[in-house]
């Protein structure tokens, strides 16, 4: 029975032989926290294409009809920027984030499993900071000076919150990243154990 994780369906390549690749889903060591973010990933795909749709709309009342809307590029721009945001929380729990693999690929496997946790809680810490920097922008985006609540509109004619949605969108990416490289560092860890135990 074919693991659950990877899936080896069959790809036809140009040639129409059969062969297999393999669907790519979130790590074993990413837990719960990544198989949950790798299935709500295709929400944010489909925000692609409805900006992908929005636009289209947009050319066509434009140039066809005279008619353009005042918020088509705005929730364009807002749907691909949620999206782009949580391609960095999606990579980390796929593990397909851009490495620099010069050392990584040459060690043996177990010092690549130190490695992993090292890279992990660099990356932990570096999503803390970048969580606390969401708190100081969000602080701004949703309180005014004198500390009562409203929104950061973009200005426009149209003058949606998205600004503010984004940055507390980035935030709650940045908390729950934080939270995955604590739960890939772990993972590893105990990996490295398991190996040492069966060693």
């Amino acid at each position: 029975m074919s693991d659950p994780q990877t899936r080896p369906p069959v790809d036809r390549g140009a040639d129409g032989e059969a062969g297999e690749r393999e669907i790519k889903r979130a790590v074993p060591e990413a837990g719960l926290i990544g198989r949950a973010i790798d299935r709500l990933g295709i929400v944010f795909a489909l925000g692609i294409v409805a900006a992908m749709a929005i636009l289209i709309m947009e050319v066509v009342l434009r140039y066809a009809f005279n008619a353009p809307t005042i918020w088509a590029h705005e929730t364009t721009i807002f749907l691909c920027a949620i999206a782009f945001v949580y391609g960095g929380l999606y990579s980390a729990a796929r593990d397909s984030h851009i490495r620099v693999v010069l050392v990584y690929d040459y060690v043996p496997k177990s010092v690549r499993r130190v490695l992993d946790v090292c890279i992990s809680l660099a990356c932990m810490v570096a999503a803390l900071f970048f969580a606390y920097a969401s708190v100081l922008m969000v602080e701004k985006a949703v309180l005014l000076p004198d500390g009562s609540f409203r929104l950061e509109t973009s200005g426009s004619a149209w003058n949606p919150p998205t600004p503010a949605l984004l940055k507390i969108f980035l935030l709650i990416v940045m908390g729950v990243m934080a939270l995955q490289f604590l739960v890939l560092s772990w993972n590893y860890a105990r990996g490295q154990r398991a190996n040492k135990d069966k060693a």
